[in-house]
């Protein structure tokens, strides 16, 4: 309800903007001045009065798509005017309200009813019904992106190879329930930054694709399933420290493998799930790091042509070549161990009771495991959640999963699990002094969760920043449910942390358009959606097309 009402709170105030700056204009068209203060019905004018479709007004306080079709009426609005030179129509795109009340205050601004009769009649229609159809596709684009799919790209290894490095995903939003947009001004198509200023620049320095002012709370829809477990979802990093606005974090895909009120623990790198062994789905590939010992050099190209993987780590000792490798499936463990140069193949696991300082971003896990690597290396935003466990990604929990409505029972020795919980996730102040524990300034001994919890796991179990590290992830961070693999491109992301590595960019024609999150090895194919999209798009931009020539007819 706070969304609406809040959003409300910005339809007036932009109608009241709009009214202020263009009351005389509505008036010189006939038209009562207050007309030019009433949401939709004040564009709905301008439509008409500009002979454009009328529907379009519709979107006129969308999230997202509202300020790029309010640009649009403003331009017609200006155009009736003569207001339609290059500098006049930028002003009139960056400064809506302030252009147009210099236009609407000015003593010599008349109506042109003539615009259409002037020479190169011909040649304006034609420009303007492109420009039109160019609009339009941005229109329809950005609905599509905003309220229903939005495309992903996988930079990383860490659901290999469920999920490759250079997969690129369509993202269904409504399946969970679509997630009001919570930053409704924005630049389509961008999620956080309009550009990287580079590794020398303060990544929050760096100019944002949205106007943080203009903010919205958490508001989700209703869906037709929950997430549950097994679940392969896309959400929002809650550790992003770039952005506060939940829906513009960075994208994470990881395999939800505990549902709120489960307890999840790791035992020698095995998972567990309210104290059973996990039931992986069909197209689970889940991988650990091994330690090979071979009595002479392996074929690395003949295996990377086999297996399409490659070592990370080659050297050679006494007993003969050691290879580590980042992540191997269980049956690519097995075929490996099967060598007849295979001297030894161990997983590689962490000890019981020793903590993960940190995540490991630029160095292989396995490595580090092993060689304890020097602290300056250490990455110190991503320790193991929570601070005060001696746990590590091997050794992990038990630790369970929080849902709405549970009542924590806060001491001194849990708070660190659930101190973000409170205050980050569900925006309460809390203070810990003198061994008493306040929230919002009230002595408490207890909280009341208001969002369900989940922890989500890369599959490649020891290349992975997942809920290890950052937590689990409240509901207020998901984004949707991936549909299939619209294009995948090997050897696009050079410097990520995969386990693939190619001479150059290869297409993976055998992936696109095949489902993902189907639990199948054998993944139906989406080529019809995408057919239906492009008919869908071409077919309304045709008949309305027809619709126009009619009507100028």
């Amino acid at each position: 309800m706070n969304y609406f009402i809040i959003y409300t709170g910005y339809v007036l105030i932009l109608s009241v903007l709009m009214g202020i700056s263009t009351w005389k204009l509505f008036k010189k068209m006939g038209y009562h001045p207050l007309f030019a203060f009433i949401p939709f019905y004040n564009y709905y004018i301008i439509q008409k009065e500009t002979h454009h479709p009328k529907w379009w007004v519709a979107m006129a306080y969308l999230p997202i798509v509202g300020p790029i079709m309010m640009s649009v009426f403003h331009l017609f609005l200006m155009k009736k005017f003569g207001k339609d030179s290059f500098v006049q129509k930028l002003l009139t795109v960056i400064l809506p309200f302030l252009y147009m009340a210099f236009v609407n205050y000015s003593k010599d601004t008349e109506l042109e009813e003539n615009n259409f009769q002037l020479t190169g009649e011909v040649d304006s229609k034609k420009k303007e019904s492109f420009l039109g159809s160019i609009t339009f596709a941005v229109v329809f684009a950005t609905i599509i992106h905003v309220f229903i799919t939005q495309p992903f790209g996988i930079p990383t290894g860490s659901m290999e190879r469920t999920l490759l490095v250079g997969d690129f995903l369509f993202v269904n939003k409504l399946n969970y329930g679509f997630r009001m947009p919570m930053r409704p001004v924005a630049i389509p198509f961008l999620q956080g930054t309009i550009m990287d200023t580079g590794e020398k620049g303060n990544p929050k320095d760096d100019p944002k694709s949205y106007v943080e002012a203009v903010k919205l709370p958490y508001l989700r829809l209703p869906g037709w399933e929950k997430p549950v477990r097994n679940d392969i979802v896309v959400f929002n990093y809650p550790d992003d420290s770039v952005h506060v606005a939940i829906d513009r974090k960075d994208p994470y895909v990881k395999r939800l493998v505990a549902q709120p009120g489960d307890v999840m623990e790791f035992r020698a790198g095995k998972l567990f799930i309210n104290g059973k062994p996990e039931q992986r789905m069909g197209d689970a590939q889940v991988q650990h790091a091994y330690e090979l010992v071979t009595s002479s050099q392996l074929d690395i190209p003949a295996l990377y042509n086999i297996y399409g993987f490659l070592p990370v780590s080659e050297y050679q000792t006494n007993a003969g070549f050691t290879y580590i490798f980042q992540g191997l499936t269980d049956e690519t463990a097995k075929d490996l161990g099967e060598l007849p140069q295979t001297v030894s193949l161990i997983e590689v696991i962490g000890k019981k009771g020793e903590k993960d300082i940190s995540y490991y971003p630029d160095i292989p896990r396995s490595i580090a495991a092993q060689q304890r690597v020097n602290s300056t290396k250490i990455n110190t935003s991503s320790s193991i959640f929570p601070m005060n466990k001696p746990w590590n990604t091997d050794w992990y929990g038990p630790l369970r999963i929080p849902k709405k409505g549970d009542v924590l029972q806060l001491t001194q020795e849990n708070l660190p699990e659930y101190r973000k919980l409170i205050v980050q996730y569900e925006g309460n102040t809390l203070e810990n002094k003198d061994g008493k524990i306040s929230i919002n300034g009230q002595a408490t001994s207890e909280y009341t969760v208001k969002y369900d919890y989940y922890m989500m796991v890369g599959d490649n179990r020891d290349a992975s920043l997942d809920g290890r590290f950052f937590g689990y992830v409240p509901e207020t961070h998901i984004v949707g449910k991936p549909m299939f693999t619209w294009m995948s491109v090997e050897g696009l992301f050079a410097n990520s942390d995969s386990t693939y590595q190619a001479d150059g960019l290869k297409f993976r024609w055998d992936r696109m358009f095949k489902a993902t999150n189907t639990g199948d090895p054998d993944k139906p194919s989406y080529w019809w959606l995408a057919v239906l999209v492009l008919v869908l798009f071409f077919g309304w931009d045709f008949f309305t097309g027809l619709f126009r020539k009619k009507n100028e007819e």
